[in-house]
């Protein structure tokens, strides 16, 4: 009776320690996973860290190109400014220009009128010289 007694309560022993190894098991799993959800979390604040640099990052170069078309905006108004003053200071200039080429232009249709004159009496001696040619004949 006391062996079955004994035997009985080596069982039970068996049976606590192996609980209790259960038990240490599953915390060590527990730790774990929390281990890795940390891990876990703090790749993600890391990325949205990176997230947020390179937001910044778009949003300065945004800034930098908007002032560098801000930039050339100005330049292309300024120079149509001078170009204006140019225009307004030439512009005598050009009339004359323009006046003396409308005369060169008139005058070379005159001259081409003049030919082509000129190639009709040609043309009306040629005929009349193929008339008396034939008249003769």
């Amino acid at each position: 009776m006391l062996l079955l007694l004994l035997l009985l309560l080596l069982l039970l022993l068996l049976l606590l320690l192996l609980l209790l190894l259960l038990l240490l098991l599953l915390l060590l799993l527990l730790l774990l996973l929390l281990l890795l959800l940390l891990l876990l979390l703090l790749l993600l604040i890391l990325l949205l860290l990176l997230l947020l640099l390179l937001l910044l990052l778009l949003l300065l170069l945004l800034l930098l190109l908007l002032l560098l078309l801000l930039l050339l905006l100005l330049l292309l108004l300024l120079l149509l400014l001078l170009l204006l003053i140019l225009l307004l200071l030439l512009l005598p200039l050009l009339l004359l220009l323009l006046l003396l080429l409308l005369l060169l232009l008139l005058l070379l249709l005159l001259l081409l009128l003049l030919l082509l004159l000129l190639l009709i009496l040609l043309l009306l001696l040629l005929l009349l010289l193929l008339l008396a040619d034939q008249k003769s004949r």
